[in-house]
């Protein structure tokens, strides 16, 4: 099992819990983006820089990841490609994607995207806050302790 992070849009408020976690048990841990991110050099602990481009980096995570392994990513159509794999994607606000949920979870995404796109729904996602870190805290540890 490994772990793989879409970094590029992966807050800095969680990669401190990330980083504890994954050097507490030794896992393999890789940060894909299309710049450098800025991690700690440890043997297990990785950083794959890609090219630019609309889905570079998601398209190496899906090929890199393998069942059972965990992608960190609030892409929910690239959690999908992970939980058709056999693996399971965490949301970096805690919800653990899984094959019970995600095709739920892809419509809602498809509907709000075409909500948006029409001018109905503006805005994003709330800012990370110290509920949100305890959330993906929890969802990080609920899928470390079943494995």
């Amino acid at each position: 099992m490994k772990i793989l992070v879409d970094a590029d849009a992966f807050p800095n408020a969680l990669k401190e819990i990330l980083l504890r976690a994954v050097l507490k048990r030794s896992i393999t841990t890789i940060f894909v983006a299309n710049k450098n991110i800025n991690i700690p050099d440890i043997e297990h602990i990785s950083m794959e820089i890609v090219s630019l481009g609309v889905d570079v980096a998601d398209n190496r995570i899906a090929q890199l990841c393998e069942v059972e392994d965990l992608v960190i990513t609030a892409d929910i159509p690239l959690a999908d490609k992970i939980v058709s794999k056999g693996a399971i994607a965490l949301d970096p606000r805690g919800t653990i994607y899984d094959e019970e949920n995600i095709k739920y979870l892809l419509a809602m995404r498809n509907l709000m995207d075409e909500l948006r796109s029409s001018g109905e729904i503006t805005g994003g996602p709330k800012a990370i806050d110290a509920k949100t870190v305890r959330a993906f805290a929890d969802g990080l540890n609920r899928f470390l302790s079943k494995k």
